[in-house]
């Protein structure tokens, strides 16, 4: 598929309005307000949306952690295996060796000083630094799987222990003798620190500092705006920013649910380029109109989101029936309604309560389609609005019914948002003028409104030059209804026909239709008639811009003769001088040609209207062969060259056209007369005898 047929440029409004809803979409961790202490609150009153703790400040919580860490016992396990150990080898030692050169009471004493000193424990040198550099009093000794608080100052080093062995010999033992008792090899460490059950239950005594001091009650009262932030409003406040931002779990989940939402969001506008791909295709390539419906969605879409986001008003006081209303105005009720769906379902996902909020809009969507189905008078627009009302309270009650089944439950605050809803979509009058003027956009009101023969540029041409407004209303006749016949936009044609001659106010009687017995051409040559004739498109667009007609309009004024000859007197010059060189653009409308089905009708039916006036006898034969040789012109003149239509649609009008000249003129089937043929004697015999 080409890529002209995709329709790139229209595509990429798609997809930045994608883009604009994902990046606004209500999602956690963002919190919506900015503090600092010392400085006054910028926003309106802020309440607590709902109970939290007031968390401490990190230098808080981190000054208790290190209070507990400061008072915090650590655990040292005894080896149990150490003391028999070493006792038993001062025995061996001395069966073997010792009991030949020291008498018994030494190797007693020192069993005696071991059992003491390996009871109160013995650990090494740089345990014992360790304890007393971080002024350890107590630590907790694990012996048999139960743990004793033990004060650091009943240890013993190796050292310590074989000083202690030596200054506590009774009197009756010599010192020499005993220290030939080799003593420092019964001495070993039997107390080590316990790394595992230590950093196990520090953990469990830091992770029981608790981070919060007090809480804040759901509605409570925070802030209000122009208060400055003291020290314990700003605890307040992180603390409720701690908790909205803990919901996203960081900056990584964050990430991947924005790319959620907007694969979400982009999937749903999806389905409406596709829509459009599908069935509207006028629409769709047409990047005027992408844009327009594009906004219509992200502005709604948006307003949900600052709704949702800040709280400022409910999201039932957004009258999304607006956009319905105004895309039906311009374009048809499908669309219309899609339109709508698009923006209630993106905007469901983010609001309160998305059931009801579906059920109620999808309601008020359908509501605009019914009622708006023949959109012609601007009154339509506020009986349309008091639909709306009205679907929008009784929807609501019966779904209150249904869900509380209890009258005193309802919550009648809604019926105001609905109030203001109404009031709100009044304005839809005048935000259907502000798009016409925005987009150029001409709605079937407006088409109807400028129709009115009352208008002041319609009465004018009435008084002034009422042939010519007689002619145009019979060209708006047969234009719209050739318009129907090729699916054109009647209303548009039948408006512009009304309006493509007003130029010919300016010099009404040099026209035939305004005509009595003076023709003034009789006094000007060819080429000045026929610049007087060609003028009345430049007068006619003049007219009609100080008149602000609209672009729509005013292009029928510029193409129903497209560019075509003066044919009269063209023909007449060429005749009275065909040896003359003639200049064809003397004789020539400055057009443009027509460039759509509309223009392209009216013209069709401005140059067969005309030409009808002039037949003499107004039979089916006269009529049909007049309007096949007029359009049959036009086309092979290649008047017809930039509009849409088939040689079926041509047929078409043709058809039509015939048809509605004969209703015009009264033409009758002309009756076959009766012939006289003389009857034979037997013919007549048997008429008598019947």
């Amino acid at each position: 598929m080409k890529l002209k047929r995709l329709n790139i440029n229209s595509s990429i409004f798609f997809l930045l309005a994608a883009v604009l809803i994902s990046y606004f979409f209500p999602r956690d961790g963002q919190f919506r307000y900015q503090f600092f202490e010392g400085k006054p609150w910028r926003y309106e009153l802020l309440t607590a949306p709902a109970d939290f703790p007031i968390y401490k400040s990190d230098e808080e919580v981190k000054a208790e952690k290190d209070s507990v860490m400061a008072q915090f016992e650590p655990y040292y396990r005894v080896k149990p295996e150490v003391m028999p150990t070493q006792i038993d080898r001062l025995k061996e030692d001395y069966r073997a060796r010792l009991s030949k050169e020291v008498p018994a009471p030494y190797p007693q004493y020192i069993e005696r000083a071991l059992n003491y000193l390996y009871g109160n424990g013995i650990i090494s040198a740089q345990t014992m630094e360790s304890l007393k550099r971080d002024k350890r009093e107590r630590i907790n000794l694990v012996e048999n799987n139960l743990a004793q608080p033990h004060y650091v100052s009943d240890f013993f080093t190796v050292r310590t222990a074989y000083e202690y062995i030596l200054n506590n010999v009774p009197s009756n033992l010599d010192k020499s003798i005993l220290q030939s008792c080799n003593i420092n090899n019964y001495l070993e460490e039997n107390v080590s620190y316990d790394k595992d059950m230590s950093d196990r239950v520090l953990d469990e005594l830091l992770g029981s500092v608790p981070i919060s001091a007090g809480m804040i009650q759901a509605g409570e009262r925070i802030v209000d705006r122009g208060e400055i932030i003291d020290a314990k409003t700003y605890n307040v406040l992180r603390s409720m920013k701690i908790i909205h931002e803990s919901r996203s779990g960081g900056a990584q989940r964050q990430g991947i649910q924005l790319a959620g939402i907007f694969f979400l969001v982009f999937g749903v506008i999806f389905c409406f380029w596709l829509y459009l791909w599908s069935f509207r295709p006028k629409i769709f390539y047409r990047r005027r109109h992408v844009l327009f419906l594009m906004l219509n969605i992200t502005i709604f879409i948006l307003l949900t989101e600052v709704a949702v986001s800040f709280n400022w008003f409910s999201v039932y006081i957004i009258p999304y029936a607006i956009v319905p209303i105004i895309v039906r105005t311009f374009f048809d009720s499908r669309t219309a309604l899609f339109t709508h769906l698009i923006i209630i379902v993106i905007s469901s996902v983010m609001v309160p309560y998305p059931l009801e909020f579906f059920v109620l809009e999808v309601i008020a969507g359908m509501v605009v389609t019914f009622s708006l189905k023949d959109l012609s008078e601007r009154s339509q627009l506020i009986r349309c609005a008091f639909f709306i009302f009205l679907s929008y309270s009784i929807s609501y009650t019966s779904l209150a019914i249904y869900q509380e089944v209890d009258f005193n439950r309802i919550n009648w605050v809604m019926y105001l948002y609905f109030g203001i809803n109404f009031i709100l979509l009044m304005f839809t009058y005048i935000l259907v003028y502000m798009v016409e003027r925005a987009f150029g956009y001409m709605s079937t009101i407006t088409l109807v409104e400028l129709s009115n023969i009352n208008n002041p540029l319609l009465k004018k041409l009435s008084e002034t030059a009422p042939g010519t407004f007689q002619h145009s209303l019979q060209v708006s006749i047969l234009a719209s209804e050739g318009a129907v016949k090729v699916g054109a936009n009647s209303a548009l044609v039948r408006t512009g026909a009304m309006y493509h001659d007003i130029g010919k106010m300016k010099n009404p009687a040099f026209f035939t239709e305004n005509q009595k017995n003076v023709n003034p051409h009789d006094q000007l040559t060819y080429e000045q008639s026929a610049q007087i004739i060609i003028n009345h498109v430049k007068d006619g667009i003049e007219m009609a811009e100080k008149a602000n007609l609209p672009r729509a309009i005013i292009s029928f004024i510029k193409t129903h003769h497209g560019r075509g000859k003066v044919k009269y007197f063209y023909n007449s010059f060429k005749n009275a001088y065909p040896d003359r060189e003639i200049n064809e653009d003397m004789f020539t409308y400055p057009g443009p040609n027509p460039f759509s089905k509309e223009t392209a009708v009216l013209m069709m039916a401005d140059a067969v209207e005309a030409a009808s006036r002039s037949l003499k006898d107004y039979t089916e034969e006269s009529i049909s062969e007049l309007v096949n040789r007029i359009i049959d012109g036009q086309i092979e003149e290649g008047l017809m060259k930039n509009t849409p239509l088939t040689f079926r649609d041509i047929l078409g009008i043709k058809q039509v056209f015939i048809e509605k000249l004969k209703t015009m003129y009264h033409t009758r089937v002309s009756y076959p007369e009766l012939k006289t043929t003389e009857k034979t004697e037997e013919e007549i015999a048997i008429e008598e005898e019947g």
